[in-house]
């Protein structure tokens, strides 16, 4: 493996130490796309928001219960409470 220049690692140290801020525009833009989404395409956006929500450490049970209810209004409000509580 090559060694990385110190460009490289300052980008990747950056990536890390703002990845909730980057998962939570992730998720604002997938709410977005979720009250403009049928279908298919729907079904795949649900799937990106429990994995943004996974990775941003929000709790098993309360995304079920997001995602069971298929209301992007759920996760806006959810969203809501992320910002305010960064």
């Amino acid at each position: 493996m090559a060694k990385r220049s110190p460009y490289q690692q300052r980008v990747i140290r950056d990536y890390y130490k703002h990845q909730d801020a980057i998962l939570i525009q992730r998720l604002g833009d997938l709410v977005t796309d979720l009250y403009l989404a049928e279908g298919k395409s729907r079904v795949r956006l649900w799937k990106r928001v429990t994995t943004t929500l996974e990775k941003l450490k929000v709790p098993k049970d309360q995304v079920q219960h997001v995602v069971q209810s298929d209301n992007p209004a759920l996760v806006a409000n959810l969203l809501k409470r992320l910002l305010d509580e960064k």
